[in-house]
């Protein structure tokens, strides 16, 4: 070996639980010496050609030096995985560094009985983990000609394999770096693997409620019953000890007595005997847990530890676990018919999918869709969110043909990066609206125990803008958004033409839709209140047809007043047929309604009964106009985001990722815990080099005549700054002289410059080359615990320092996003040739933060990168100042490796 083996402590962090492409779950770990008897069982019970494929010969049975072998290695230059269904090994990868430290030779051997479940494309992306943070780039192989399952495994896996025939086996080698191709062939796969995870729990061809009772008004009696009187299609089995009938069916004393596989069980039992019965599920062969129960993590660190054995033996057993504290699972599919929720009734048939939390949220979700006669396709309640998540329900939603909208109330993020991910996709098919708080992140809700964020105010929101989901505060927004996207076409632009009987109204609601961001392009009041019923509805009839015609109306929005003898049904109608005709969005706002009876908020003159592919013809009605135009502005930037060209990640030229991750790696060595290393001057501007960042060079001196030689070295002019980080930038406070040009004028500005600071303390000095002038700017860049890399930038002064003016995404960065957080501070403006200032050169400037977003995406170990100020001149700027720490290598919550969510 080129490298002596370098024998590390067991790598905890590398084990992960996986979805497999059947939607399975497993449990994936490195080898340990005690995996003898387990690895011996596993080889013994493959076929003699499996053997034969892996081995190039049969072998009966491994040797105890072969065992020895296998199940010791150094987690460094010899590292193997294992994955497991309840203990038992059902796959094997490893790799052996060769002779050439850059390369490994990379082997599996899947178990015969689960071959087809994506096992060796699971192994193969934590095994090029592992070897990429041991230093490894390539991997080679040597497989049988016959062997094309495994050969396959390699060609699909997105890398660029080159391959040769050599004496009777096939020689194959690829580069492990992560590649677009191969991120998107791992985000496909995973996306496949965790969508038909969540099909199984919704609908199953059978449901088992362990914890059904004959007590009225018990979780167990509500479930049972709820599924019963839903209709299920499939298999109902209900399962209590003490009881020999429940609902008019047979009882079974346990699981295990169920006389056929239970796809799904429903657990309403007490806490302290859920991990037994999830054990006996898990003997049963049940796929999948909804875990009404509460007392778990929402019960202090007792309850936490409780929830994470629960998950961990739930994962390790193959099945998936909604909970525990859900309200439960509800899908509408005629097919399927499921209500596993404590919902009284199935909801009516609909497009929109809803995914909640707590289950407190979840029964106010419910309750606002039925009020307003919005059905639904589907409805998870997550509970403390302690597997299933709105990341998998997601999955699903995309390639389900039932659903045309997505709303989930966020009470807490558990792999935001991941979110953002598959949003941004989802997004693009399928609008998604997202209710949070502006609190979360900052601090949990009970019962959600995943990391808070220190990010700066905004970045979340910012995440939330990137990836294209529509962002509102309450249930009640997201509601109204939910109703225009689920029974009205997008509209095309922001035109919108605001009807009303009523003058003042009329322009209230178009000062309303100014000030959203639409534009009040026809006006229409000729509406009368004492008209005749048919005058009345023929006259609404004409006047929208006419607007609804003109090209720059995209939208409409039609306020009224109460008119006698007209009910708001018959006007809904004619609102249905006009904007069918015209294709184009209409709302309605039915204001001053004091009929208790009558109906002023929600869907009307729909058709309830409508099937799954069609859109509910249905006109969604606001009793409150600004509701309305709020709901239709943000459907409206919803199709701008969808209709705007996304851009794509720009690799500018002159990286070198892999010195940079050498340097990286040689600083932090040592630093422990969150102990932050500063690099030094040199130290960053080497760093910083490799990705194509240069910064104008300073001197810190002590005396007059160092400061002389200084800057004769750098070059007159000269700039002399304190080193103090609070007046480095303050010439009002003296800390920056300019265009000192000449040695006699440095000395005195120096003297001058330590007298003036001296109220200070004893401040440092530096003095630096001129750059051109320009406006000064602020990048930052931070490893954020929840949301991983965050890119920050602002106009430096007073408007980041007291205003808070900053612009926030999340790497990886697009063009488009590039170009947007330039843009995004309300300072901004400056850039482009403020009150007749020269344009400075943002092309230079959004290659800068394209490098920076880059950098700190491929370096979790970043802990702070701040370039403060960038001069941004008319051509070109210049960096004056970095400051750049590092930490221990941080593990974000998405990787180029599939693993579920701790």
């Amino acid at each position: 070996m080129a490298q002596e083996a370098q024998f590390r402590d067991y790598p905890d962090y590398w084990e992960a639980d996986v979805v497999l492409r059947d939607g399975g779950t497993a449990h994936l770990r490195p080898i340990v010496p005690q995996d003898g008897p387990a690895l011996q069982a596993f080889h013994m019970g493959q076929s003699e050609s499996s053997i034969y494929l892996r081995f190039f010969t049969f072998k009966a049975k491994l040797s105890s030096r072969e065992l020895e072998r296998f199940t010791n290695v150094d987690h460094h230059n010899r590292v193997a995985f294992v994955i497991t269904i309840a203990g038992d090994i059902i796959g094997i990868g490893r790799y052996d560094r060769l002779d050439d430290p850059d390369e490994a030779e990379v082997a599996f051997n899947i178990s015969d009985s689960h071959q087809g479940r994506g096992l060796g494309s699971i192994l193969l992306e934590h095994l090029a983990a592992a070897a990429r943070e041991n230093g490894i780039r390539r991997f080679s192989a040597e497989v049988l000609p016959e062997n094309r399952k495994m050969i396959t495994v390699f060609n699909d896996a997105g890398y660029e394999v080159s391959r040769h025939f050599d004496d009777g086996v096939v020689m194959l080698e690829f580069n492990i770096d992560p590649t677009e191709r191969s991120r998107a062939v791992m985000e496909s796969r995973e996306h496949r693997a965790e969508a038909r995870s969540v099909a199984g729990l919704l609908a199953p061809s059978s449901v088992a409620v362990i914890g059904a009772s004959r007590e009225y008004g018990s979780i167990g009696y509500a479930l049972l019953e709820h599924i019963v009187e839903g209709g299920f299609k499939g298999t109902v089995y209900a399962i209590n000890p003490q009881a020999l009938e429940l609902g008019g069916m047979i009882s079974y004393g346990s699981i295990a007595e169920v006389p056929e596989p239970v796809q799904l069980a429903i657990i309403a039992v007490p806490y302290d005997q859920v991990l037994k019965v999830v054990q006996e599920c898990a003997d049963a062969g049940v796929k999948g847990l909804v875990v009404a129960t509460a007392g778990f993590a929402d019960n202090g660190q007792e309850g936490l530890a409780r929830q994470r054995e629960l998950v961990r033996n739930a994962r390790a057993n193959g099945m998936r676990v909604v909970g525990p504290a859900s309200l439960g699972l509800i899908n509408t599919d005629p097919a399927v018919s499921l209500n596993a929720s404590m919902a009284p009734q199935l909801p009516q048939l609909g497009r929109l999918a809803l995914f909640s939390q707590s289950a407190a949220i979840g029964v106010m979700l419910y309750a606002a869709a039925a009020r307003r006669g919005l059905g639904l396709s589907s409805m998870v309640s997550a509970g403390n969110r302690a597997d299933v998540s709105g990341n998998d329900a997601m999955q699903y939603w995309e390639d389900d043909p039932a659903t045309g909208a997505v709303g989930l109330y966020l009470e807490s993020f558990g792999n935001p990066r991941k979110f953002s991910r598959i949003a941004r996709r989802l997004s693009r098919s399928k609008p998604v609206v997202v209710a949070k708080s502006d609190l979360m992140g900052l601090q949990l809700p009970p019962g959600h125990h995943v990391r808070t964020t220190q990010a700066p105010s905004g970045a979340l929101d910012a995440m939330l803008r990137q990836s294209g989901v529509v962002r509102v505060e309450t249930y009640e927004q997201l509601m109204d958004v939910a109703q225009i996207l689920v029974s009205q076409p997008l509209p095309a632009g922001p035109g919108v033409a605001v009807l009303s009987n009523s003058l003042a109204l009329g322009k209230v609601i178009a000062d309303a839709a100014t000030t959203h961001q639409l534009k009040a392009v026809h006006l229409a009041t000729s509406l009368g209140l004492d008209a005749a019923r048919s005058e009345a509805l023929e006259l609404l009839r004409r006047e929208l047809r006419e607007a609804l015609g003109l090209p720059e109306v995209h939208s409409a929005i039609v306020t009224l007043l109460p008119v006698n003898g007209l009910a708001s049904d018959e006007i809904a109608a004619v609102l249905r047929e006009c904007g069918e005709e015209a294709g184009k969005p209409v709302v309605a706002a039915f204001t001053g309604v004091l009929d208790p009876h009558a109906v002023s908020e929600g869907l009307l003159a729909g058709d309830t009964a409508a099937g799954t592919g069609a859109r509910q013809p249905a006109v969604p009605t606001f009793a409150s106009p600004g509701g309305g135009i709020a709901a239709l502005a943000a459907v409206v930037r919803y199709t701008e985001w969808l209709a705007r060209d996304q851009g794509e990640v720009v690799e500018p030229t002159g990286l070198q990722r892999d010195r940079a991750a050498e340097l990286i790696d040689a600083l932090v060595q040592g630093a422990s815990g969150d102990q932050l290393v500063r690099t030094t001057t040199e130290q960053a501007n080497e760093l910083l080099g490799c990705y194509g960042i240069s910064v104008l060079p300073s001197a810190v001196f002590s005396t007059a005549d160092e400061a002389v030689a200084a800057a004769d070295r750098l070059g007159w002019p000269v700039a002399l700054k304190a080193t103090d980080d609070r007046l480095r930038q303050r010439l009002d406070l003296g800390g920056v002289r300019l265009n000192i040009v000449d040695a006699d004028s440095l000395r005195r500005n120096i003297e001058h410059m330590r007298q003036v600071l001296r109220p200070f303390g004893e401040i440092g000095l530096e003095i630096q080359s001129m750059a051109p002038s320009g406006q000064s700017c602020t990048i930052r860049a931070i490893e954020d615990p929840l949301l991983g890399p965050v890119v920050s930038f602002g106009l430096s002064g007073d408007a980041v320092n007291l205003l808070g003016d900053w612009s926030h995404r999340i790497p990886p960065l697009t063009s488009v996003d590039v170009a947007d957080l330039v843009r995004s501070p309300r300072a901004a403006p400056k850039l482009f040739g403020y009150q007749g200032l020269p344009a400075v050169d943002v092309a230079a400037l959004e290659e800068l933060v394209n490098r920076v977003a880059l950098m700190k995406d491929d370096h979790p170990e970043i802990a702070l990168l701040e370039f403060n100020p960038v001069l941004v001149a008319p051509q070109g700027l210049t960096v004056l100042s970095a400051d750049l720490r590092l930490a221990n290598h941080a593990q974000r919550t998405d990787s180029a490796r599939r693993a579920m969510r701790d």
